[in-house]
């Protein structure tokens, strides 16, 4: 009798790797950022007269740092990785996930760029110009097309409860990142909200308060549905608490 072989896919590891690496970088590359900003605190002369080393100019790029460039890597490595070993499938387009690799790099290192020389929105966690912007949509946007394609196309009729949180992330962000960065641009480097007054500053504050709930919450708790019981080597202690747990976010938020 010849006996059945499991054939287990071959999962996309290398994009995987490549935002674990970075995930790495940016946080010690934004941490100290911030510990150079808050020493200007203390002492004013280290920003040595110079215009794109002044606290004002550097904190945006700090808080960009540390959120999505360090945030930001850790969620792609994590839901890339569990959505394939959740869905026993290898991801949807390798094509795609170069791109969304590649090119959040790119976002990030033209955040280093304009930041420090003052070229900014003014919306807090939002400071980047409008030709950053469309970048940064098209990349996520091609994440969601990766994530939520894979998920299609799984091999088990199971959603685990991690990939609810991260799909809840990364559809919610675009809505908040689309809405919050529709501008009237007259310059390349300079643009208006088409927003005016209280409204500009309600939706800013709707997108800002909403980013902490999604992309340094919701995300993260998916990490966690899957690496606690990982680690624990023991399953979630409930399945049914947990989609309480996800709608009683999605819908408080």
């Amino acid at each position: 009798m010849s006996e059945a072989i499991q054939v287990h896919p071959e999962y996309n590891y290398k994009v995987i790797r490549q935002f674990a690496v970075m995930t790495v970088v940016w946080g010690i590359i934004g941490m100290a950022m911030g510990v150079f900003i808050a020493a200007q605190l203390y002492w004013p002369a280290l920003n040595f007269d110079t215009p794109w080393l002044t606290f004002s100019r550097l904190r945006p790029l700090h808080t960009n740092a540390v959120i999505f460039a360090f945030g930001g890597c850790a969620l792609f490595a994590t839901s890339l990785y569990v959505v394939q070993r959740t869905s026993n499938v290898r991801l949807f387009s390798d094509k795609l996930a170069t791109f969304t690799f590649w090119g959040w790099q790119a976002v990030i290192v033209l955040a280093v760029i304009t930041l420090p020389m003052g070229l900014t929105s003014s919306k807090e966690y939002a400071e980047l110009e409008w030709p950053i912007d469309i970048l940064l949509a098209l990349v996520w946007v091609s994440y969601i097309i990766n994530f939520f394609g894979t998920m299609i196309i799984r091999k088990v009729s199971h959603i685990y409860v991690a990939n609810w949180f991260f799909g809840a992330f990364m559809i919610t962000v675009a809505v908040l990142h689309i809405a919050n960065s529709m501008v009237i641009p007259v310059s390349l480097t300079k643009s208006y909200s088409i927003y005016a007054g209280a409204v500009d500053a309600m939706i800013q504050w709707w997108y800002g308060h909403n980013a902490v709930g999604f992309f340094l919450t919701a995300g993260f708790l998916g990490m966690m549905y899957y690496f606690v019981p990982k680690q624990a080597g023991r399953p979630v202690y409930s399945y049914r608490l947990s989609v309480v747990h996800f709608w009683a976010l999605i819908s408080l938020y």
